[in-house]
């Protein structure tokens, strides 16, 4: 494991499930109260554990339920981190609110470049559509959310919805893939909570940051498969604000000002580049807010659960 690799695993909430073995656990405050749940579904069919998900529905309220898909941080170093999502309170946040949460698996860089997670994203989203009447889901809403790197995918996905391919100077990816059985699924999500996600990677060393972004086994160049200066093309595609038109959903975008991992210019960036398009968009500077303490908080999670709602009544 590189010392970028223990940096970010540390730092960007993952942690959370760590700290809790060094000190008693609260029982009360971790336990998921759901309804009904379903866990490790291999939403692909490949038996890969970067295609697992888990369905979680809330306690009050009736079928069909809207639906949260829910991205965790992990610099995209990490395949299987999904339970994340209810160790850092925002999961169960959403369930308490009435929506069912998904919380999902993506491959990891080292299981595959960009654009690899976002293919997998969308499948996760085209299978719970493909599925949605099983569960007791409303599949005519999809919101998505996630923090840092599950910010940039969260981001990315709001932001190319309905877009299956893209190219940039004779470059280009596939960004709805093939993978699973519901191909013909929409992938399209109604609305984005973006938590401090990496947005344009090309400037993240001169907005300022604890290390260098542009080294070679940064996680952007990791993800990129090469050093992000030497790539920026392969930036550009991977970069939300590249996709961003009139036919954006909604976002609310939160990001302390004392970020030194992501630092806050990447938010900043991005919700000009919405205004711009005329996107119904928010940004939120959370001041003395850090890469997550300070900023995934129970005051924060509520005015996210209050913008989810909002959308949702636009349906």
């Amino acid at each position: 494991m590189t010392r970028y690799h223990l940096l970010f695993i540390i730092s960007l909430g993952i942690n959370s499930l760590l700290m809790a073995q060094s000190r008693e656990i609260n029982a009360e405050k971790t336990a998921i109260q759901s309804s009904r749940y379903w866990l490790d579904i291999d939403y692909v069919g490949d038996g890969h554990i970067g295609h697992r998900l888990d369905v979680h529905l809330p306690s009050k309220g009736k079928k069909p339920f809207p639906v949260i898909l829910c991205v965790y941080g992990s610099a995209w170093f990490s395949n299987n981190s999904k339970g994340t999502v209810f160790s850092t309170g925002l999961g169960q946040a959403l369930l308490n609110a009435g929506f069912a949460v998904v919380n999902v698996n993506h491959r990891s860089s080292a299981d595959g470049r960009f654009p690899t997670q976002i293919q997998d994203v969308r499948a996760a989203i085209r299978f719970i559509r493909g599925n949605s009447e099983k569960f007791g889901l409303d599949n005519n809403f999809v919101g998505i959310t996630g923090w840092s790197s599950g910010g940039h995918l969260s981001a990315f996905t709001g932001t190319s919805s309905g877009i299956k391919d893209f190219e940039i100077e004779g470059n280009k990816i596939d960004l709805e893939g093939k993978l699973g059985k519901h191909t013909e699924e929409s992938s399209a999500v109604d609305a984005v909570v973006d938590w401090f996600g990496p947005t344009d990677f090309l400037i993240m060393d001169e907005c300022g940051s604890s290390f260098s972004h542009n080294e070679a086994k940064s996680p952007e160049s990791s993800l990129v498969g090469g050093p992000i200066q030497e790539n920026k093309v392969k930036c550009a595609l991977a970069n939300p604000m590249t996709y961003v038109s009139a036919k954006t959903p909604s976002f609310l975008i939160f990001h302390g000002d004392k970020d030194n991992l992501v630092p806050h210019c990447q938010s900043e960036k991005l919700y000009e580049t919405l205004q711009k398009a005329g996107v119904q968009s928010e940004l939120v500077i959370v001041p003395g807010g850090q890469h997550g303490p300070g900023v995934m908080e129970a005051g924060y999670y509520a005015r996210m659960v209050d913008f989810f709602k909002k959308e949702l009544k636009k349906k």
